[in-house]
């Protein structure tokens, strides 16, 4: 008898031990509130920037507003594909139930369709998740233009030299390397065993809840593979990118992000979450937190090649640069859903494109849960999808059937 309970405490108390064995080391490597984080926020969502304190980004004082003309039915009846497919008997149904929160439409410098859904409205803040690479890539080129960064093909060890004390081949990383996510940096993808559930040391959620990110940049993230040689998806790049504007402009990122954008073209102000007070570091791959209409005068912006009513906010040649094709890299180092063909993806500069079988291409930020800035230079038109769920939305794949669909 006394065996048998002796064994049940064993396989009672095992989980236990093991789970507080895991905390403590997790604690030790990555710092208790990084495990705190981890466990009460779990799955990054729309509203985590409550969860962390913020930058405050200051709109412009005054701007020009876009004409609205309305063609409701018209962009609904874009989505009557998607509707179908999806299973939903109207277009409305689909926002719903897609837990879409704001769609907008901009077509020759006129909003065609603004609507919210979800309980989000026009003055709510919207999670970029990772359209904030996009910023991140615009301010690069700012950058440049003020003449702060010479070059995309800098080493980074130019702006972060210490990093050649770890590893000499940190200077065979450059710039552009960071943009096309073909840096060679380690990224640990690691999944809980019999699960589709990230590890704890998942390098997406160490990057995204540690207090101390500019630590981890320049303490831990290794190099695995040869620079310009394969594509890896890692935030750590676009981290690495906010570290060099910080160092090259003597500024926090928001700081720059307002000086060279949003004070200069944006109708409300926005923030950008930081890892900790202490620390101070926005989080570059995905905590701008903006309104939707914001994201689309953005989105207006880059259409017009950086051009924002007669104002050249970032040079023609950046805008050109950075959100088309580049033919010169091979197609086979990218995911075989990227396509080789004639109607394919590409990655460019923190920025994803379309190219149509007619030789057309359209570009877009792209954040996980469904957001989007959509942009097609050939129709003049640029549409916004915020949401909050992927199970009836495709970030990568829908608006694309819609822009072809385009008048």
């Amino acid at each position: 008898m006394k065996n048998k309970k002796r064994i049940l405490r064993i396989v009672i108390l095992s989980p236990l031990i093991v789970l507080g064995v895991a905390v403590i080391v997790l604690s030790i490597k990555y710092t208790p509130t990084y495990v705190y984080r981890l466990i009460t926020m779990n799955v990054a969502d729309v509203y985590d920037y409550r969860n962390f304190e913020n930058h405050k980004i200051q709109g412009a004082k005054s701007t020009n507003k876009f004409i609205s003309q309305p063609k409701e039915k018209y962009v609904e009846s874009l989505f009557d594909d998607l509707v179908t497919k999806t299973g939903f008997n109207s277009f409305e149904e689909w926002a719903i139930k897609s837990q879409t929160t704001a769609l907008i439409v901009i077509q020759r410098d006129t909003v065609i369709y603004e609507k919210y859904f979800n309980g989000f409205s026009r003055d709510s803040y919207f999670h970029s998740q990772s359209m904030a690479k996009s910023f991140i890539s615009f301010l690069i080129g700012a950058a440049i233009d003020d003449d702060l960064i010479k070059s995309v093909d800098d080493p980074i060890t130019k702006y972060i030299p210490e990093l050649l004390e770890r590893d000499p081949r940190f200077h065979k990383i450059s710039i552009k390397h960071l943009l096309e996510m073909r840096s060679g940096l380690a990224y640990n993808t690691s999944l809980i065993p019999f699960t589709n559930i990230h590890a704890p040391w998942h390098d997406e959620a160490v990057g995204y809840y540690h207090p101390n990110v500019r630590k981890l940049l320049l303490e831990k993230v290794k190099i695995t593979s040869e620079p310009g040689k394969d594509y890896q998806y890692n935030n750590y790049n676009t981290s690495y990118l906010g570290l060099i504007i910080e160092r090259a402009t003597n500024k926090s990122v928001s700081e720059y992000l307002e000086q060279k954008l949003w004070s200069k073209i944006m109708e409300y102000d926005a923030l950008f979450s930081i890892d900790s007070k202490t620390s101070n570091f926005e989080y570059m791959p995905s905590r701008l937190i903006a309104r939707a209409i914001d994201y689309a005068r953005f989105g207006q912006l880059m259409l017009n090649e950086g051009s924002w009513y007669g104002n050249q906010i970032i040079s023609k040649d950046w805008v050109l640069e950075s959100t088309r094709e580049n033919k010169s890299i091979p197609r086979d180092i990218y995911p075989k859903w990227f396509g080789t063909k004639e109607k394919r993806v590409y990655y460019n500069y923190q920025w994803w494109g379309h190219v149509n079988e007619d030789s057309t291409f359209h570009f877009y930020a792209n954040g996980n849960l469904g957001q989007n800035i959509y942009i097609i230079p050939d129709k003049e038109t640029v549409i916004v999808h915020t949401g909050k769920s992927l199970k009836y939305y495709s970030s990568d794949f829908d608006l694309w059937n819609v822009a072809l669909l385009l008048n």
